[in-house]
């Protein structure tokens, strides 16, 4: 099964976007870079969020990042997950950041492959605060493979 078919079959919801205020994503030579991409759950980990909640948070990123780069690309077909940065709104005490971003991860694992195009860097980090107060921000660099 295909990147496409994949998503599909997991039922992500891919919807047309309007041009905003900032590309949702920029493509340079083979490389498409996004925006941040944050989530609809609101809140703090270690203050109120659970690691679970977080991770529902990052799974809700990936979710958006597969949309807007469907949008930029017209298929998920054809390439390679190479970086993730991940901004986890949480509080000084709150060391598990690797752990709550692990959910976006997870959700490119299943589509693109664990050790095939989706096997990518990526960074984890603790933020004071995010946008909105969302509970995660997500960017990503993916490969357009020739």
């Amino acid at each position: 099964m295909s990147p496409q078919e994949k998503a599909l079959a997991l039922e992500i919801p891919f919807s047309k976007q309007e041009p905003g205020y900032l590309a949702m994503v920029a493509k340079t030579g083979n490389l498409l870079f996004t925006s941040g991409h944050v989530s609809d759950i609101k809140g703090k980990l270690g203050a109120g969020l659970s690691v679970d909640q977080g991770r529902a948070a990052a799974r809700e990123c990936a979710v958006k990042i597969l949309n807007s780069v469907w949008n930029a690309h017209g298929t998920l077909d054809g390439l390679r997950v190479v970086k993730l940065l991940g901004c986890v709104n949480s509080t000084l005490e709150f060391d598990e950041q690797h752990l709550v971003i692990n959910g976006c991860s997870d959700l490119l694992h299943e589509i693109f492959g664990k050790t095939g195009d989706g096997y990518h860097a990526r960074s984890a980090l603790g933020f004071a605060q995010i946008p909105t107060n969302s509970a995660v921000e997500v960017e990503a660099i993916f490969e357009i493979k020739a």
